[in-house]
């Protein structure tokens, strides 16, 4: 008999056996975190259907034999914070993911487009994408229930799987709106039923994103008897923590007390200590995780990388600015805009003020949309400033007026050391926290964070190829098993028979991104072909145009 890994088919069962594409001559990296070995991967329907030793499965058996010269065989990469939502209803292609091997995208940091209920009547708005996703717009008045907006991109067409945690602040506006209050006891009950009802719909869990609002308004205990209804569901609480900054102790310590006392698994979005000053903080903030893992708490992390983070200008103003939503009534108010300058002049320590932590210089508006700002995209806010004879606060205040939007922003904010120690963390994930775009309808939107572009190629590419900072199986491990793990996704995130066809091929000494924070709609390159559900969506390179995204729900 010919040799075999274990857990797959013997010769015999592997010569029966009809498949749409045979792959050959390719290293297997499985996703477990094994080293890689040779073999042979067959997908038959929308199934792994044999992973063999070089040369076990006769080519006749075959549709399509696609000879992979030594390149590496390994699972679609899941990506656990993904921004894909606006995105997937201007293209349901996601290139700019798909091409990077990311086959499933996990939605819903503090905002979902569903349910919409109670208080939370928004659905979507037109506000960066305008007309083009006119009619989504339309349809999202009608989901009441979380499943609803899911179901409608399987129905449409998508080409990576989608799932979602339900947002924290979409929860809490159901029964809030846009109030900072604290809830009352029928305010939560509403919102515990409604996040039941998500987890019955297959919501992964809630999401609480506490710097910004409506999400920073809810306290501990709101957020536990959230928390205690995903438990119930073995749900996870997945949180972008209240500071990354100065105050990243006690954010943990919250993350912490949550996971504990509703008796729920912890995930933290994108670790990092955050400004220059706190740089030194994260040998300690590791220690925490690590410590609080040895006490029995299941908490681990995700991260992307790069030394630059990305999201609104409208976060230098302190979150109590918008309570109400009247953050364009308040900064048109002189009494008002008085109270924001004296809150961003001399903080107070209770909200991550971005000015005072990264500097003028350390702050890049990218996310302009009317013509008259268009010459400040890209800039450094001291640039902005010069170029309008005002002081900082002025111009954002002036600037997010004349938008009416948050204005997307890079801000730089992180060091490349930490970047190494955090890769290094076994209970580490790597994710994008970006959306997916195509170049030729991304570039006239304007400028975004390259790593909705660049993730995954970067890590395997510079991460592990160039600076070996962490072994390619590892990182593979991060992008796929670990996180299905987390998700709880059992058939997914492995090259294992029977599980879902989910399956990339890349070369490991040319994948490289190529986006960059000037010019960062740029394609990676080095991830040859891509299936999911069986179906193949990247040949050669180029998107094939199918469309087999499903709506992926925990133990799927």
């Amino acid at each position: 008999m010919t040799g075999t890994k274990a857990g797959c088919p013997t010769s015999s069962s592997a010569e029966a056996m009809q498949s749409d594409s045979l792959l050959i001559n390719g290293r297997i990296v499985d996703g477990s975190g094994n080293p890689w070995w040779r073999g042979d991967v067959a997908i038959a329907g929308d199934r792994i259907a044999a992973i063999t030793a070089p040369g076990v499965i006769p080519h006749t058996q075959a549709r399509q034999v696609i000879d992979v010269a030594d390149a590496i065989i390994c699972p679609g990469f899941i990506d656990i914070q993904s921004h894909s939502i606006y995105p997937l209803m201007v293209d349901g292609r996601c290139l700019s993911k798909i091409t990077q091997g990311i086959t499933t995208e996990i939605m819903g940091e503090a905002w979902t487009p569903a349910p919409v209920c109670g208080r939370n009547d928004s659905g979507i708005s037109t506000h960066i994408y305008g007309e083009v996703i006119a009619d989504w717009v339309d349809a999202s008045r009608g989901w009441t229930r979380f499943a609803h907006w899911l179901e409608a991109f399987e129905q449409a067409g998508v080409s990576p799987n989608v799932g979602s945690y339900l947002g924290g602040g979409t929860l809490r506006k159901t029964a809030k709106g846009m109030d900072d209050s604290a809830a009352t006891s029928s305010e939560r009950d509403r919102m515990r039923r409604v996040m039941a009802q998500a987890m019955e719909d297959g919501a992964f869990g809630a999401s609480y994103a506490l710097i910004y609002p409506p999400d920073c308004y809810a306290d501990v205990d709101e957020i536990i008897d959230v928390c205690e209804v995903v438990g119930q569901y073995d749900g996870t609480y997945i949180t972008h923590l209240r500071s990354e900054a100065a105050g990243i102790f006690s954010a943990l310590d919250e993350a912490f007390e949550i996971g504990l006392r509703a008796d729920v698994p912890v995930e933290i979005y994108h670790l990092k200590a955050s400004g220059k000053d706190n740089w030194d903080k994260m040998p300690r903030v590791i220690e925490r995780i690590e410590a609080a893992r040895t006490g029995g708490l299941d908490v681990t992390a995700d991260m992307y990388p790069y030394a630059a983070s990305g999201t609104g200008l409208t976060s230098v103003l302190p979150p109590w600015a918008m309570a109400g939503g009247k953050l364009y009534e308040n900064l048109q108010d002189p009494t008002q805009r008085a109270r924001i300058r004296a809150a961003v002049t001399q903080p107070d320590g209770h909200w991550e003020a971005m000015v005072n932590q990264h500097g003028q210089d350390g702050v890049m508006p990218i996310g302009f949309k009317l013509p008259q700002n268009q010459q400040y995209v890209g800039r450094k806010l001291s640039e902005i400033c010069r170029m309008r004879g005002q002081d900082w606060f002025d111009t954002v205040c002036d600037l997010v007026l004349s938008e009416r939007q948050s204005i997307s922003t890079i801000y730089f904010s992180m060091t490349e050391d930490n970047l190494h120690m955090q890769l290094q963390q076994p209970w580490i994930k790597i994710s994008t926290d970006a959306g997916g775009y195509d170049p030729i309808w991304g570039k006239p939107f304007g400028p975004v964070h390259p790593r909705g572009y660049g993730t995954y190629p970067r890590v395997l590419g510079r991460y592990v190829r160039a600076e070996g900072a962490l072994s390619l199986e590892d990182a593979v491990r991060k992008m796929t098993s670990a996180v299905a793990d987390r998700l709880g996704l059992r058939h997914r995130g492995l090259l294992r028979e029977n599980m879902f066809a989910d399956v990339v091929v890349f070369d490991p000494e040319t994948i490289t991104d190529h986006a960059t924070f000037e010019e960062p709609h740029q394609l990676s390159s080095g991830v040859h072909h891509v299936w999911v559900n069986g179906a193949q969506v990247v040949r050669d390179g180029e998107h094939t145009g199918a469309r087999p995204g499903r709506f992926v729900r925990p133990w799927d």
